[in-house]
């Protein structure tokens, strides 16, 4: 009876830990979309330049997301008609929460380069890519 409720225990535990991973690379990906939907929509001319985390070390992917986040926020959709999609794809990118802090960071947001809205788009989704690999 002992070895019966230590195997069920033993499997509900190894069933909990494989489906966590799962929900998290569905997570990654509907960003992946989002990010991909508002690069069309996004205002990239007379635009201010936004500071874009490029390929950061695994210790910084904490700090390179928090940047765009911030980036996100001074986004502005390319005309009036897009406007209801844009403020519904921002939002959703807004409130990504990245779980990972890592290890303590030396760069910080003013470090990166600053680029166009829409290659700070292309990074961001390029970083997102590489969450879903690892």
């Amino acid at each position: 009876m002992e070895r019966m409720i230590i195997f069920c225990m033993l499997f509900f535990c190894c069933s909990m830990v494989l489906t966590a991973a799962p929900y998290r690379i569905v997570k990654y990906k509907q960003l992946f979309k989002t990010i991909r939907q508002l690069e069309p929509i996004v205002k990239d001319k007379d635009v201010e330049m936004l500071h874009t985390p490029e390929n950061p070390v695994d210790e910084c992917l904490f700090t390179a997301v928090t940047c765009f986040q911030k980036g996100i926020l001074k986004l502005q959709p390319a005309n009036s008609q897009v406007n209801s999609t844009f403020n519904q794809t921002t939002k959703v990118l807004k409130n990504f929460t990245f779980s990972n802090p890592g290890k303590h960071c030396e760069s910080s947001c003013e470090s990166y380069e600053k680029k166009t809205p829409k290659e700070f788009l292309k990074s961001f989704a390029k970083l997102i890519n590489k969450l879903l690999k690892e």
